[in-house]
């Protein structure tokens, strides 16, 4: 069912994602557990047709240890703990092993109401 209105889907975006901080999230089979991860804050652009994108770089510090293939991202409403309130895959898995930096550059975090 595709009935939600633009308008509609713009609100909820923008309360969800934008009237709160979010905090991204880096996973394998579960989030990465390591001494140099933690979640980074998540700035998104106003919704517009349904969508949003991230404005900023989403830069994970530079990993110390390994943390494995990232299989899928997630948003949650806290810096640690917290609920996870979104997720997707990534289009490529990539392996974060020592003295590797997990990057989303502006704009290719993009969430869709459809």
């Amino acid at each position: 069912m595709n009935n939600m209105q633009v308008v509609e889907k713009n609100r909820v975006l923008k309360e969800s994602l934008i009237s709160r901080q979010v905090y991204c999230a880096l996973e394998n089979t579960k989030e990465v557990v390591a001494r140099s991860y933690k979640r980074i804050p998540v700035y998104f652009t106003e919704p517009s047709n349904g969508q949003v994108q991230n404005s900023k770089d989403i830069e994970f510090p530079i990993a110390q240890e390994d943390w494995g293939n990232i299989t899928k991202i997630s948003l949650y409403d806290a810096l640690s703990g917290g609920n996870k309130i979104w997720e997707g895959t990534p289009e490529v898995v990539k392996s974060i092993g020592v003295a590797s930096q997990y990057k989303i550059p502006r704009g290719y975090m993009i969430i869709r109401l459809r």
